[in-house]
């Protein structure tokens, strides 16, 4: 089986746009040699406030387990549980170059105008190639924003094998397959995010039924009243391909049963499907948030195997360097 390595930070809640297009797919696609890791580590590049923190943390770990993520199948982790990603961090971060890490964009980006800017914003990358190459992963889905950051990992593993022997895989980025595009219910030019200019327009996994009902009803469409897709009707169309994805249906089928019946009735339709869709999911959060202490032993048993995996090659990297065995 292919090693896969998969990290997903806790701050902010999920959106439907994160649910279809990663973590329920981790959740089908799970295998053995596939980790799943909550990356509070990363999270602390910028301020955070402690308890927000760990309240988030477990919020995420929750939606992985109520994706259907299994801790028997293979392991789910926070980051900070595993001292090894830290370690590693700091040994791939002596050996990663200043230049290197002065072009990341993201760096450029996140610290622009900015007068004071942390060291672990601009190490970041070092600290993401260690959570790779700790387990030797051979593939890492990642997104647009991230293959700068695999690329980095990539030349990184290789000069550090160039010099000291083969310690790391190298790995090799995986772009996601192309799923359901989940756009912006106001905005619907622009994909679902964390960062939309109007929390109308974002389903959170968080919001009740009826705060998703009314999200969906108030969606842009159009004032001439026809279901259907085409030039100008982008917000219907939207709105179609949501109801697709939500409930199995092609845009075509949707498209000869609802066109003619009004917005009304195709937007409660499309909110009933959303909520359907979501309530197994919701349910399961809910469950797991309110035994605490279970969830959190779910995560230190998923931490327990991580760093049995992770232990032979954080050996192997302090041994090439020079450090003392403890014995």
């Amino acid at each position: 089986m292919t090693r896969v390595f998969s990290g997903i930070q806790p701050t902010g809640t999920p959106h439907l746009g994160n649910w279809m297009g990663a973590i329920s797919r981790w959740a089908a696609d799970q295998q053995p040699e596939h980790l799943f890791c909550v990356v509070d580590l990363h999270a602390i590049t910028v301020p955070q406030d402690p308890a927000t923190l760990r309240e988030q943390t477990l919020n995420m770990a929750a939606w992985l387990f109520a994706a259907g993520l299994d801790q028997t199948v293979g392991p789910i982790y926070v980051q900070s549980h595993v001292t090894a990603h830290a370690e590693l961090g700091w040994l791939l971060t002596c050996s990663t170059q200043y230049g290197e890490l002065g072009r990341m964009t993201q760096f450029k980006d996140k610290s622009a105008g900015k007068a004071n800017v942390g060291a672990g914003l601009f190490v970041y990358p070092s600290l993401m190639a260690a959570d790779i190459l700790l387990y030797q992963a051979e593939e890492v889905p990642v997104g647009d924003d991230q293959v700068q950051h695999l690329e980095l990992t990539r030349d990184i593993a290789q000069r550090f094998n160039s010099r000291y022997g083969e310690v790391f895989t190298i790995p090799k980025a995986v772009l996601p397959k192309a799923g359901a595009r989940i756009m912006d219910l106001q905005n619907v030019g622009k994909k679902m995010s964390k960062s939309s200019e109007t929390d109308a327009g974002v389903i959170w996994l968080s919001d009740t039924e009826k705060v998703t009902e009314k999200k969906i009803k108030r969606a842009v469409t159009d004032s001439d009243g026809e279901i259907r897709t085409g030039e100008g009707k982008e917000g219907v169309t939207n709105l179609l391909d949501l109801f697709s994805a939500m409930s199995g249906r092609s845009v075509d089928d949707l498209v000869s049963e609802y066109n003619g019946q009004g917005y009304g009735t195709f937007k409660t339709a499309i909110a009933e499907a959303t909520n359907a869709y979501l309530a197994p999911a919701r349910q399961r959060h809910a469950e797991l948030l309110a035994d605490k202490a279970e969830l959190t032993r779910m995560l230190v048993a998923g931490a327990e195997e991580a760093e049995r995996r992770a232990a032979p090659t954080l050996a192997k990297a302090k041994d090439v360097l020079g450090f003392i065995a403890r014995g």
